[in-house]
């Protein structure tokens, strides 16, 4: 997973949702909402349908063969 990007967030966590946004990975909250419930995003290589979920610094999230790390910035 050395092709992720980097990603810096305000703290140590963020949700699965807004990171996506962030990332712009995603255009809008209810896209993220589609794309996380059809099981399009994985979490350091694990399927998750949580949007919810609570990342961390270090975790690498991937949707259509991008991917994105979370850093701390």
């Amino acid at each position: 997973m050395d092709d992720a990007f980097d990603v810096p967030v305000r703290s140590d966590g963020i949700r699965l949702g807004q990171f996506l946004k962030l990332a712009n990975l995603i255009e809008s909250g209810a896209e993220a909402k589609e794309v996380i419930a059809d099981g399009m995003v994985t979490v350091n290589g694990d399927v998750e349908t949580r949007r919810g979920r609570q990342l961390a610094v270090g975790d690498v999230i991937s949707l259509g063969g991008t991917s994105a790390r979370v850093t701390l910035g």
